[in-house]
């Protein structure tokens, strides 16, 4: 009988993760680049009490004799599905429209990356993003700048009062992974290279596979509050069953033990 109490105990404890990732796609609704996660299980192991095959009276048994031992977590998957482009008129505002990571320099040298395009200008006209980590290549806006236009293939070019005739600035330029789902979420709307995404490819946006950039535009969450509420119940009703099973269970072992010769 302890056998279900422990069973059923993993599979409360699944659903918990499971109703905790869902509070965090819920929580960032509204966070510009955002990736919903998803929560993969797996079957544990299983107590063989007849192997298949086994020798019986009549011959060979056709299925055996098994009982599993519960669920465990084996992944949360990012789902890199795209979201809703919003028009917000910032000139620094960027987003991907296909594939493609922005590349950001951060404060100990290494890269990071990200699908958010809240991009601004620090005290030196550098872009940056929001936290300050310099955008990569880096890209300075000079001081007497009026207008600034980036293009679909990441051409940034810069009006001036001296010089109403837009001037190439700089080149924006996108990097790829052959498994994106395989990136380290780090906070901050950014993501790291680990051995499962594999190494970043860089390229033009609008060539070669890569996303273009549209410029006044922000990629929105990919989280549907619907799905994610239905997710949420589904979730809360497997949490229940689990804890019905445990109940039985200890109701079952107290039977047990309340009966006399």
């Amino acid at each position: 009988m302890l056998r279900a109490l422990w069973t059923a105990a993993s599979g409360m404890s699944a659903q918990q993760l499971n109703v905790d990732t869902i509070a965090n796609n819920l929580a960032n609704v509204n966070t510009s680049g955002f990736k919903k996660l998803r929560v993969d299980y797996q079957d544990l192991y299983y107590q063989t009490l007849k192997e298949p095959g086994a020798a019986e009276e009549g011959g060979v048994s056709p299925t055996g004799l098994e009982v599993g031992m519960g669920t465990y977590p084996v992944s949360t998957q990012k789902i890199f599905t795209p979201g809703d482009l919003e028009n917000t008129e910032n000139p620094l505002d960027l987003a991907i429209e296909g594939a493609g990571f922005f590349q950001v320099s951060l404060p100990d040298g290494n890269k990071a990356y990200s699908r958010s395009g809240t991009f601004r200008l620090d005290a030196e006209g550098r872009v940056v993003t929001a936290d300050g980590y310099l955008l990569e290549p880096a890209l300075t806006v000079p001081a007497d700048t009026t207008e600034i236009t980036v293009s679909l293939d990441g051409t940034v070019s810069a009006k001036s009062a001296a010089s109403p005739v837009p001037a190439v600035i700089g080149n924006l330029e996108l990097a790829t992974f052959s498994n994106p789902p395989g990136l380290k979420s780090l906070g901050h709307s950014l993501y790291a290279e680990t051995a499962a995404s594999g190494a970043p490819l860089t390229g033009t946006p609008g060539a070669q596979g890569v996303g273009s950039v549209r410029q006044g535009m922000l990629e929105m969450s990919n989280v549907r509050v619907v799905d994610e509420m239905v997710n949420m119940i589904t979730a809360q009703r497997a949490y229940e069953l689990s804890s019905k099973a445990i109940q039985t269970a200890d109701e079952m072992i107290r039977l047990s033990n309340n009966l006399r010769g």
